[in-house]
Parts: C-alpha cells; structure tokens; sequence
C-alpha cells in the first residue's frame, strides 16, 4: 500500500508515493530504494510497478514526478530539465534520509528509462548517500537528443531543428507567439500511422493503451527541454561510481539497449550488464518478473548485506 508523501526538490514540492513492506516481507533492515521515473511519464506507472515488487521483497521504496510533471510542482509544464531531474533523485534520497525508518546507510536509487541516466548520474557524485544504483532500460537523453533513442536515428540537421524550436519557445515569454508542444506519441493508438518507427509503436503500445494509460502521463514536452538535453551526458563520468555497485538492466530487443551498453562500459567495477532475453524498451516497464527479481538481488546484496 503507497501512501502519500511530498517533498521539496530546489523549492518545488513534488508528489510522491512511499511505499512500506507488508508485515509478512524479508526484514531488510531500513533498506530503502528511490525509484524515477522516465521521460514523459509519472510514478503511477512503471515505478509503482517496480516499487511493488521490491516492497513485497522487504525494501521501503520511494516514488515521486519529477518537477515539471505529474502532480508536482514547477512552471512552465512538461519541461524536462536534466539538471533538476538529477536534483529531484538527490532530494528523494534527502526525504528517505529523515524517515525514522530508513536505515540512512542503505539507501539505494533505480531509474528507468531517461532516469535510467540520471539515476547514475546523481550516483556519480552523491558518495557517501546512494550505495547501489540500477537502471531499466535506460536511457541517456543527451546522447537521445544527438544520436536518437535508437542510434544513430537522429541526423545533425534533425537537432539543429529541434535547437531552433527551443529557441523559438524562449522566445515565446516575450512575444506571446503561440509555440506548439511536441508531442511523442499519437494521443489514441488508431491514429498511428501506418509507418510508425518500431520503437515508438512499442512505446505507444504501452502509454496509449489501457496497459498504462494515465490523463497525467502526456506523452509531451516542450521545445525549449531540447537546448538542455543535447549537450547532458549521463554516463561520462560514471567510473565515479565504483567501488558501489552498477546494474544496468535492458532488454535483447530494446531499441535503448546500446545506451546499457555504453553506461556499463564507461564504469568501472563492480558493475554488471543483465539483458533479459526477447524483452523490448517498454515490455521492461511491465513485465517485470525477471528485470524485477535481478533488482531484489542487487539490492538485497548491496544494500542489506
């Protein structure tokens, strides 16, 4: 059972949900896991779906939007600020730290999708707070922004449009020219084209659909997000994270799979790449059994050992 809870990420109070083990779970001695959720969604969906497995298995998890989103606070909406996602990790762990019953010392974080970056990103240099950090199907939206959600799917020229229309959306606070939000995916999955990249099908087929379907998942951004993410890079400096652990969990048929790839080969040890045979991007957000028991292992192992 979640109950609600809210904190303060820079100022801006987030929505999140905290979830406590049921009586009868294993005792993992105050281990808690904050858990963030990708681009364009919220901690309804896929979080909650990890967030469940991991509390029946004894951890207190934290789920929450990311500012800008959801039910949290931020203007202007449907901004996606790297940056301050980044933060928003940082203060969940914050708000576990000050739970009477979270064992501060184990205190672990799980980002999925586009905080499947930023989750390794935050652990980089947040020392002596996160100790074991993992990823689903993640998702660097720097290299995203360059290179594409598949790579090598994104051209120069490609970004060199979506910077204009950043521009083009700042410029909008001053002449009030309407600018138009992007959205990623058609509202309604009958108004896929017929030629619809593989990827955003798959995609589609899980926040379009009443697999997961929310009014508060929008499936949008707006322009001006593209001028912060492109030169973000989630994984650079992810040998900072050693000697904690690494888990970068991802599918065979992921289209994300080489962002897995490449934030395992940027880390140093212990780290682990576990790809989870004939799963795509999305399937990982619920289809769970096998991407969730890996995380029960890690996390059981780094954090209540």
């Amino acid at each position: 059972m979640a109950t609600n809870v809210s904190f303060l990420s820079r100022n801006l109070k987030l929505a999140g949900h905290l979830y406590h083990p049921p009586a009868n779970a294993p005792n993992r001695n105050g281990a808690a896991v904050v858990i963030a959720h990708p681009w364009t969604s919220i901690k309804e969906q896929s979080p909650a779906n990890y967030a469940r497995v991991l509390s029946q298995a004894g951890f207190i998890c934290l789920t929450y939007d990311a500012a800008y989103q959801g039910e949290s606070e931020g203007q202007p909406r449907a901004l996606e600020d790297p940056n301050q996602r980044v933060e928003d990790i940082r203060s969940a762990v914050t708000y576990l730290v000050s739970q009477k019953d979270v064992d501060s010392g184990r205190i672990g974080v799980l980002g999925i999708c586009a905080s499947g970056g930023y989750a390794p990103f935050a652990t980089q240099t947040d020392l002596l707070r996160i100790k074991a950090c993992a990823s689903v199907a993640a998702v660097d939206v720097g290299a995203m922004a360059r290179s594409g959600f598949e790579k090598n799917t994104t051209t120069p020229e490609i970004l060199k449009m979506q910077l204009e229309g950043a521009a083009a959306d700042r410029n909008s606070d001053v002449t009030g020219d309407k600018v138009p939000i992007v959205h990623l995916l058609p509202e309604k999955a009958e108004d896929a084209p017929a030629n619809m990249p593989e990827p955003f099908r798959d995609l589609m087929n899980y926040y379009r659909t009443p697999r997961a379907n929310h009014p508060r998942a929008t499936n949008a951004t707006i322009p001006r997000s593209w001028d912060i993410m492109a030169n973000f890079d989630a994984f650079a400096f992810n040998s900072l994270i050693s000697p904690r652990p690494l888990l970068m969990i991802t599918g065979t048929k992921a289209a994300s799979k080489w962002h897995s790839e490449e934030g395992v080969a940027k880390a140093k040890e212990p780290k682990e790449l576990f790809v989870v045979d004939g799963k795509t991007h999305a399937d990982l957000y619920d289809q769970v059994d096998e991407a969730g028991a890996k995380c029960v292992e890690f996390f059981g192992k780094n954090l209540t050992a």
